[in-house]
């Protein structure tokens, strides 16, 4: 256990990302600080909600300091939606769920073929509208599989089929691309540093691409799943051929991080992003080593604690982090799939599931905040009292 502070009194640090469905990484530092509390009154606790660039990136940068800014932008289906983006001095932080994710389709309704991020490339711009110099691009959760065509061309660039008019919209409309244009894009985007942040390494198209991977969850049938990749493929090459790109389309199509949310990577990446870690990325723009330096013992956590969890996942983000600078870490969790070697080697001491306090699941996620509270006094007891 951490050396207490000098004056006596435990300095917790949260840091957890949300239960997904559940509770939002906001909600669940506020159970935790309320668990703790009831068990040690005094304890000091600095909440600093997390996230690793997928849906909830804006709600973590906004709970830590920065401005929510809202635009109505176009949704995966093409109708408008308000969609927000974060903003402190010239750093924004853009969550392309917020207009792209699966969460914007109606209820029970799913278009693998036709799903765009036009809106994402939307709020882009509004980035750059409001004077950010750094936007920090969170992808994840999206609906979409379109390679980022669709960003693009919100942001200026124009894809063509044969008779010179737009292809139609979603990963499914490239397939009758014939030229690419991207002399149009946005000039402001030269003068930007763009970062790309993901917890995915996949490239574009293949067995690890984006539609063989990520497509089922997308509602992509085998057969969807083949013409996206076919089209993906097809995506590059035309760019590689047309749009003044030439051999660096097909690289960074095979580069690590480009099959993110659909694809999505791959145009950033055209756009002269730099990939990195989305948990390392958030964790810089968040303050998080200060706050570490600050804290004597560290509680993370997810809905769900298994083996994604360790490959770039908030948690192991923030472990990790942690154990480089000797601090103790504790996790929180809904479900645990991990045994206790597994996560002392990725730095995490002990993990708290809420099905240690309540073993059926459906209660747990129904009552995912009462539980949490529960998890957390027996946290304080283990320790901190």
């Amino acid at each position: 256990m951490a050396d207490a502070a000098v004056d006596g009194t435990r300095r917790v640090l949260v840091a957890a990302d949300k239960f997904k469905g559940s509770l939002t990484a906001v909600e669940v530092a506020e159970r935790v600080t309320a668990g703790l509390r009831r068990v040690v009154p005094d304890v000091l606790v600095e909440a600093l909600p997390v996230a690793d660039g997928g849906d909830g990136t804006v709600a973590a940068a906004v709970a830590a300091g920065f401005e929510r800014r809202e635009v109505r932008v176009a949704g995966p289906l093409g109708d408008e939606v308000t969609a927000a983006y974060a903003l402190r001095g010239d750093t924004a932080v853009v969550e392309m769920a917020e207009a792209s994710g699966l969460q914007r389709l109606p209820e029970g309704v799913l278009a693998p073929l036709t799903s765009t991020t036009y809106g994402s490339g939307e709020l882009l711009r509004a980035a750059l509208d409001a004077g950010a110099r750094t936007i920090v691009f969170g992808v994840g959760g999206s609906a979409t599989t379109d390679g980022g065509a669709g960003m693009l061309a919100a942001l200026g660039a124009r894809f063509l089929d044969e008779d010179a008019e737009p292809v139609g919209p979603g990963g499914g409309g490239l397939a009758a691309l014939a030229t690419a244009d991207l002399s149009g894009l946005d000039a402001r985007l030269s003068d930007v540093e763009l970062v790309l942040a993901s917890d995915v390494d996949n490239p574009l198209t293949g067995p690890k691409g984006a539609p063989a991977v990520y497509g089922p969850q997308k509602g992509a049938s085998p057969d969807d799943v083949s013409a996206l990749d076919a089209a993906l493929a097809h995506f590059a090459k035309v760019l590689e051929q047309t749009a003044g790109v030439g051999a660096r389309a097909a690289e960074y199509a095979a580069s690590p991080g480009a099959g993110a949310a659909g694809g999505i990577g791959f145009g950033a990446m055209l756009l002269g992003a730099r990939f990195r870690p989305g948990i390392e990325v958030m964790l810089d723009v968040l303050g998080f080593a200060p706050a570490l330096e600050r804290a004597d013992l560290v509680i993370t956590g997810e809905g769900s604690l298994d083996e994604q969890t360790l490959h770039g996942k908030a948690p192991a983000g923030v472990a990790a982090a942690a154990r480089a600078a000797g601090k103790e870490v504790v996790a929180v969790c809904g479900r645990l799939a991990l045994p206790a070697e597994v996560l002392g080697r990725a730095g995490i001491r002990r993990a708290y599931p809420l099905t240690d306090v309540e073993p059926d699941v459906a209660k747990c996620i129904a009552d995912a905040g009462p539980i949490l509270e529960r998890v957390a006094e027996s946290i304080a007891r283990d320790f901190v009292a």
